[in-house]
């Protein structure tokens, strides 16, 4: 039985990243929720030094392999369930937008900037 090998390509990286690489917003992470991403990326670190420090075998450990991609999965989906924060952009035409409408009705119209502070 021949073996084959590929050549792992510079743009064969790059196409893999691409979906990832599109937009890449920040996003209000709360500190449960901080704390639960924290310790996934414990374990998945854990997990990762033990499959190198095996040999890193996929055939012989696909458990380990199985267990790090469910980990990646949960993190990930714990992540994106985070609101994203609004672009400058974003923000400063809500802003304006809110400010065009109170100032033509004679209202004060909070720019959000000073939340919780007196």
């Amino acid at each position: 039985m021949a073996t084959q090998t590929t050549a792992i390509t510079a743009r064969m990286v790059a196409a893999k990243a691409m979906p990832m690489a599109r937009k890449i917003r920040r996003r209000s992470i709360d500190p449960d929720t901080g704390r639960a991403l924290v310790t996934l990326g414990h374990a998945l670190e854990y997990l990762a030094d033990e499959f190198i420090r095996e040999g890193g075998s996929f055939a012989a450990n696909r458990g380990q392999v199985d267990a790090i991609q469910i980990l990646i999965g949960l993190n990930r989906q714990i992540y994106m369930a985070c609101p994203e924060v609004p672009t400058f952009r974003q923000w400063l035409g809500s802003f304006v937008h809110l400010w065009g409408n109170g100032s033509a009705s004679g209202r004060k119209v909070s720019s959000g900037l000073n939340q919780g502070r007196v």
